[in-house]
């Protein structure tokens, strides 16, 4: 049967469609190549969030036909779906699938496996040359497949399995798509319209994964706080949470990236309420400049994000706040930037991740006539990191002597094994340790670098 290897680039939903893709090939009966080397089909499942993301995908393509000239490199995702000609182009491409269609990837690598292992072994380049499949290669050097994103309903899941490989906190995308408009994202329209799992598939899936041996399970989505809007009857993260609480084992419960104006006090007090829910909250901000934060189209304004920072401060001290934050949205003045370095210094985050501006075909930012000068970003994206590795740092030093659980991963190195606090502090604990098991972590000020 043929081989195949995967690649992910990006978010923590393009990871659970990575698996969910994954686990369907296994199912098929092909086997996981050790590299994309020595893989038949190598899958690239990308991200177009910035332009270097489209860059990184590009290299990874050069890099794969490089290496394996003869494997049949499948592109998809979110750029996939965005600019589906651009990754056409590029040579050892065979197929490009958007999102609208990723799901149908397994199915159509299996049936050209499948022929090949009943043709006696016929090179599977000969069978994609069929010109009954409308990817077969003798159309051309690569097939495109993509459709109405906007038409998609449904959310890909990945069949429960016991954590394996580098994956020990396996993530369940409980949501997908987006219906806010904000003018700098281009992921709506690669992604489509907000749709979520059924409350009762979500605790199912999560019972699976516990059962499977998952003792730390990750909540995701595109816009993970409108979890539930789009079904009858309506449903909210906050109530699919409970219900998991209540009606499954799973040790611990993790909730990825939230927008502010779903971080409500019901919602803090549910986290603050459960032992079994990581203290940890990811919410965008973009920007702490209300003039900013409107020409984005963001929904909030600098002073109700901080009300909601305040909120998590009181009721869980010791929780992780990070945030998003973009250098160099387009018109952002040298007093705009202070004004979000001064937002971000008085309040507690723990973690930033900063973006440099990038414009994306198709929003209202690309058209703008006030780009800023990549030099001024750069020297912008910097200094907000440095601001973030010192919130980091204080976080750090501010938990220093504290023994809390963790969970341990599969990083090891000389005499230590790496291991996840709720509040997301990575720590090193004594002696080799196999993943996901429960320690009682000691933290130290020190920095645990990447």
């Amino acid at each position: 049967m043929a081989t195949f290897s995967i690649q992910n680039f990006g978010c923590r939903a393009t990871e659970a469609d990575a698996s969910a893709l994954r686990a369907r090939m296994l199912e098929l009966g092909m086997t996981l190549a050790a590299g994309h080397e020595s893989a038949d089909f190598v899958v690239l499942n990308t991200c177009t969030v910035t332009a270097a993301a489209d860059a990184q995908a590009r290299d990874a393509v050069r890099k794969v036909h490089r290496e394996n000239p003869a494997a049949r490199i499948v592109v998809t995702g979110c750029y996939a779906q965005r600019a589906p000609e651009e990754l056409a182009a590029l040579d050892g491409v065979a197929w490009v699938v958007g999102n609208s269609h990723q799901m149908e990837i397994p199915a159509r690598i299996g049936a050209i496996a499948r022929a090949a292992s009943e043709s006696n072994f016929v090179s599977i380049s000969a069978l994609t040359a069929n010109e009954q499949d409308e990817m077969s290669l003798s159309r051309g050097p690569a097939k495109i497949l993509t459709g109405d994103i906007f038409a998609q309903a449904d959310v890909a899941i990945a069949p429960a399995a016991k954590p394996a490989g580098d994956r020990t906190r396996p993530i369940l995308k409980i949501q997908d798509g987006c219906n806010n408009r904000c003018s700098y994202c281009v992921i709506p329209f690669v992604r489509g319209r907000s749709r979520s799992l059924p409350p009762d598939t979500v605790v199912g899936e999560v019972s699976k994964l516990a059962e499977a041996g998952a003792r730390e399970i990750v909540l995701s989505g595109i816009n993970l706080g409108s979890y539930g809007r789009d079904l009858t009857p309506r449903a909210s993260l906050a109530g699919v949470v409970q219900r998991i609480l209540t009606e499954t084992q799973v040790e611990r419960l993790r909730c990825s990236s939230i927008e502010p104006q779903h971080v409500t006090e019901d919602f803090v007090a549910l986290v603050a309420g459960s032992p079994r829910i990581a203290p940890h909250f990811h919410m965008p901000l973009q920007s702490g400049c209300d003039r900013i934060l409107r020409a984005m189209h963001r929904w909030y304004r600098a002073e109700h994000y901080a009300e909601r920072v305040k909120l998590i401060a009181r009721a869980l001290p010791d929780a992780a706040i990070g945030a998003d934050v973009v250098a160099g949205f387009p018109g952002e003045t040298d007093e705009d930037f202070e004004t979000t370095v001064e937002f971000i210094e008085r309040l507690p985050f723990t973690y930033l991740h900063v973006f440099s501006f990038s414009s994306r075909p198709g929003t209202r930012a690309a058209e703008s006539n006030a780009l800023i000068p990549a030099k001024t970003i750069r020297s912008r994206a910097r200094a907000l990191r440095e601001l973030g590795q010192k919130k980091a740092e204080a976080f750090r030093a501010s938990q220093a002597g504290r023994t809390m659980r963790a969970l341990t991963l599969h990083r090891q190195g000389d005499g230590w094994t790496e291991a996840l606090t709720g509040n997301y502090l990575r720590v090193r604990i004594p002696g080799l340790v196999a993943a996901n098991d429960w320690c009682d972590a000691y933290v130290n000020a020190e920095k645990i670098s990447a």
